[in-house]
């Protein structure tokens, strides 16, 4: 019995295609990687990325645009582009805003802590730099004392946007 498991196991696993793995962001921005597929990172290249995070939206208990960066990391470790070869910047505005916030300041506001304070982490440590719009703090109301270590703010999301767009960078939403 244990060995037809086993060849049920390896079957599935042979048709289903890869497994969900998260080599580089351990945990965050699951990807299925296939070396049969085409188009696929270019280990000549250096990426240059920047990203527009507005949404508010969650995907796998984060916010989607953080998981979108985390993703992305993902599918360029799994062709082992050096990490010297991402930069990769994001503004954070709009709906988002509020993923900024410590832990302490998310727990006043929403009753629990930040779901995106260990990916915050995570992407920081790989060197993403993350910024939030000023003007959607003032908005908002959050004091600089209430933004993640990890985040810097920024005199507007539009500045982030064109200053690293005309530096080279694509831009990601």
């Amino acid at each position: 019995m244990k060995n037809i498991c086993l060849l049920l196991l390896l079957f599935s696993s042979f048709v289903n295609g890869q497994e969900w793995v998260t080599p580089v962001i351990d945990g965050y921005g699951k990807i299925k990687y296939s070396k049969n597929v085409a188009v696929q990172p270019d280990n000549n290249l250096e990426y240059k990325v920047v990203y527009k995070i507005t949404t508010s939206e969650m995907r796998e208990g984060i916010n989607k645009g953080l998981n979108s960066i985390a993703h992305a990391i993902n599918m360029l470790g799994c062709k082992n582009i050096l990490k010297d070869d991402v930069k990769i910047a994001a503004t954070i505005q709009g709906p988002a805003t509020s993923l900024i916030l410590t832990d302490e300041a998310y727990q006043k506001k929403f009753g629990k802590n930040n779901p995106n304070t260990e990916v915050i982490e995570l992407l920081s440590q790989y060197g993403v730099e993350l910024f939030v719009c000023s003007q959607a703090t003032a908005y908002k109301k959050i004091d600089v004392i209430d933004i993640n270590k990890n985040i810097t703010e920024a005199l507007s999301g539009s500045s982030v946007l064109i200053n690293y767009q005309l530096n080279g960078y694509a831009l990601m939403q």
